[in-house]
């Protein structure tokens, strides 16, 4: 009698594989209507994660309103920001903002350049964007600015050719968070969800920073603070991750 085939370990494996991109593919969908419905995306702005198993690829979204993607609409793209396969959707202009900052840090496995309204105002004036509570600890010892003009003189402020991502890559340095002036601000982070909370609770600091400047006293946090208050500790990430995960549901059955 002929004995029926067992699966192999590495078909298996494969399989397994498989089901992990897909995960985190639909997470990263999720990721981005999510930061749609905590105001720090609108029409533009775009969110990736760097592959699990590849550290030279990552996954970026066709060019769509975050509002829409789904786990469909997400593509690779390997670290010279070129598109792995084929595919006849559009692309956003600025990949090179990611495929430069996952080039020229190992560390970070998820990016979102936005243009969030609490965070323009300091895009433009120039001011500072400094912790003034403890979740805004989540931007670090300093939030650098990035300046298109001090390279490449006038453009339309869209980061296109990869001179110009590997300038914004610079700028950022060891930090998790860069301003670009006249523009918005990328955050990056250790895994999606930490770099979500970094995104949604660095535009809420900067909503509070802008509200106490009104006031005319700013009271930030010492260095000591930042220092302690800014380790990023899993229970926080996900308990707000469930928190926006559910008012994204609502709304979305709205």
């Amino acid at each position: 009698m002929e004995r029926p085939a067992v699966p192999d370990a590495l078909s298996k494996d494969q399989a397994g594989a498989e089901a992990d991109l897909a995960g985190l593919k639909e997470e990263l969908a999720v990721a981005n209507r999510l930061l749609v419905n905590e105001d720090v995306l609108d029409a533009f702005g775009h969110v990736s994660v760097r592959h699990p198993a590849d550290p030279g690829r990552f996954f970026l979204s066709c060019a769509l309103p975050p509002i829409v993607v789904q786990a469909g609409d997400i593509l690779e793209f390997d670290l010279d920001g070129s598109l792995v396969g084929a595919s006849d959707r559009p692309l956003y202009s600025e990949v090179v903002i990611h495929s430069e900052i996952y080039r020229a840090r190992p560390d970070v496995s998820a990016i979102c350049h936005h243009h969030a309204p609490a965070i323009l105002p300091f895009c433009v004036a120039g001011t500072p964007l400094v912790p003034v509570s403890q979740l805004g600890a989540v931007i670090g010892e300093e939030a650098p600015f990035w300046d298109s003009q001090h390279e490449f003189g006038d453009t339309n402020l869209l980061l296109t050719r990869p001179e110009e991502g590997a300038s914004l890559a610079r700028a950022l340095g060891p930090h998790w968070l860069v301003l670009m002036r006249r523009h918005g601000a990328t955050v990056v982070g250790r895994s999606l969800r930490e770099m979500v909370f970094r995104a949604v609770h660095s535009a809420a600091n900067a909503a509070v920073q802008s509200q106490a400047m009104q006031l005319g006293r700013l009271d930030a946090l010492t260095a000591g603070e930042r220092a302690l208050a800014g380790v990023i500790r899993a229970s926080p990430v996900e308990r707000s991750w469930l928190h926006w995960k559910a008012r994204l549901d609502a709304a979305e059955r709205r």
